[in-house]
């Protein structure tokens, strides 16, 4: 069973990341994804300059579709899933 634990956390000496969590026991195995977020002048002199979400969800036409479609849904209130915060983590098991 698989459990999620998200926290953001900056790279300490030598490129060394800690991540306090109290649950995981030691020598428990765990496989580690590391995101790493640009500031704003970094990205901009970046050769490749990345797409706005935004802009891809309008890039085709079923995208764009999709999108409208669902803010529509949210406006007029209709085809909405609805949980609680303890439904979502009882069928999740996602920890933060």
């Amino acid at each position: 069973m698989l459990s999620g634990i998200k926290q953001q956390v900056v790279v300490g000496k030598d490129g060394k990341i800690e991540i306090q969590k109290s649950e995981l026991a030691e020598g428990t195995v765990v496989e580690v994804i590391v995101l790493v977020t640009k500031d704003v002048d970094e990205t901009n002199t970046n050769q490749s300059i990345q797409q706005d979400e935004t802009e891809y969800l309008l890039s085709t036409e079923a995208n764009r579709y999709h999108l409208m479609t669902a803010i529509q849904n949210i406006e007029t209130k209709t085809n909405l899933v609805s949980f609680t915060p303890e439904e979502w983590n009882e069928e999740y098991n996602i920890r933060s």
